[in-house]
């Protein structure tokens, strides 16, 4: 059997020195109750920054800018619906809005608003998903985020 690959857009948001994470509902069958950096699964033919820009929509009601290029990770799972096994490019992105003002979906329980030291602390406590992990472990917070 071939390996599956599969295409994930998430953006890093910024308002008022502070980063945007929504908390995994705690029924979910992957990284349930951490914090993850909003974004979601291309569909098949959609450009993603159209995937970027719906999912931001969907998931956090905000409309966003997207800036730059903030980091690529490879973060495989098992999908939960057919249990099969996925290798997933995830792209995160930079991006802006110019509201802070959040609407969750039913996918998360919660937001916030993070200081660049709140999110030293989620890491140190385990507190964030797979791919937010990678992602800020790859970057170092005491500069340019």
């Amino acid at each position: 059997m071939s390996d599956m690959w599969g295409l994930t857009a998430r953006g890093i948001c910024e308002y008022n020195d502070k980063f945007l994470l929504l908390k995994v509902r705690s029924r979910s069958g992957h990284d349930a109750g951490k914090w993850e950096i909003p974004g979601g699964k291309v569909k098949r033919k959609e450009f993603f920054d159209e995937a970027l820009k719906r999912e931001f929509a969907e998931e956090t009601g905000l409309e966003i800018n997207i800036d730059s290029l903030y980091n690529v990770i490879q973060n495989d799972y098992t999908a939960c619906k057919t249990n099969e096994s996925v290798k997933s490019i995830q792209l995160i992105m930079g991006v802006s809005s110019t509201s802070d003002e959040v609407t969750i979906s039913e996918e998360h329980d919660d937001y916030g608003w993070f200081t660049k030291e709140e999110i030293k602390e989620l890491i140190r406590n385990e507190m964030l998903s797979k791919a937010a992990m990678r992602t800020f472990n790859q970057v170092n917070l005491g500069g340019e985020l």
